[in-house]
């Protein structure tokens, strides 16, 4: 058993590490509430203009379809890896990294993949093994609209371009503070609309379909994208909180078991100086 001086170390760093970490729950917690209302608030949205996309996309003629809409063979495929600048939120991280090397090693076997990434995390270990055409972290700085809006325009010059015939996202999909969905969407080409049901419908188109195309693919790319950041950023903040609850009930139940030990310990200290107190007393009488 560990002497009193250990003990009493011991418990002053638990009790140091608690208050971290219960500290570092509260300051996601607060940063949670702000990127989940942002998130919910727009979702409805960006589906919404998603679904449009999809239906628009798919009641065009040959003539007129969006070059976004190219449908080529896939020999080169990039994909977007999105996670976070910082640690100390749990298996968040971990995941997207090996979501994005199932992708490699599964799907996209003999074809040349390479990657964009959004967060310090997955940028480092995906640069070990793998080519990253861009490294986008620094947008966490100012998440906003314009500065993601910047990205996906480089993301649609590479596919317009030819440099890659397939673009997919990998994200955290926030579900709530302690659950997050690893997802892989496709950014380009355009996925085509399920099924028949919304091919025909009669699209009034003003004042043409092509400066609809124009204007309105490239906004709800935009959109897509900046949607799957705020996800993952709400998901980073939701797995920060519970990974660190569950680190302070830890610390919590640490310190009450090395407490518990320590009065074990002072209690059969004090009773060994008893009886060498009344040891020696026994021995001066006799």
């Amino acid at each position: 058993m560990a002497n009193l001086k250990e003990l009493r170390s011991r418990i002053t760093t638990v009790s140091s590490t608690m208050q971290i970490t219960s500290a570092m729950k509260m300051v996601s917690a607060a940063k949670l509430n702000k990127a989940q209302m942002a998130i919910t608030a727009m979702r409805p949205y960006a589906d919404k203009l998603t679904e449009l996309l999809q239906n628009l996309s798919a009641s065009l003629d040959g003539d007129s379809a969006s070059t976004y809409a190219e449908q080529r063979e896939v020999n080169k495929v990039l994909v977007v890896a999105i996670a976070s600048n910082r640690g100390l939120a749990g298996a968040f991280n971990n995941n997207i990294v090996k979501a994005v090397r199932e992708l490699y090693q599964n799907e996209y076997v003999g074809k040349q993949v390479d990657f964009t990434t959004i967060g310090k995390k997955v940028h480092d270990v995906v640069s070990k093994t793998h080519i990253v055409v861009a490294n986008k972290s620094e947008v966490y700085d100012d998440l906003t609209f314009a500065n993601v809006a910047d990205i996906a325009e480089e993301l649609m010059q590479h596919f317009t371009s030819g440099s890659y015939d397939k673009i997919v996202v990998v994200y955290n999909k926030f579900r709530n503070a302690a659950s997050q969905d690893v997802t892989t969407e496709q950014f380009l080409p355009i996925v085509p609309v399920a099924g028949n049901d919304n091919v025909n419908l009669d699209y009034i188109f003003e004042p043409s379909k092509e400066e609809i195309v124009e204007q309105l693919i490239p906004k709800s790319l935009k959109t897509q994208l900046y949607k799957a950041i705020r996800d993952s950023f709400a998901s980073e903040h939701g797995a920060r909180m519970t990974a660190m609850h569950k680190a302070t009930d830890n610390a919590t139940e640490l310190r009450d078991a090395l407490k518990l030990s320590y009065n074990k310990a002072r209690q059969a200290a004090i009773t060994n100086e008893i009886l060498e107190i009344v040891g020696g007393a026994e021995a001066l009488n006799s």
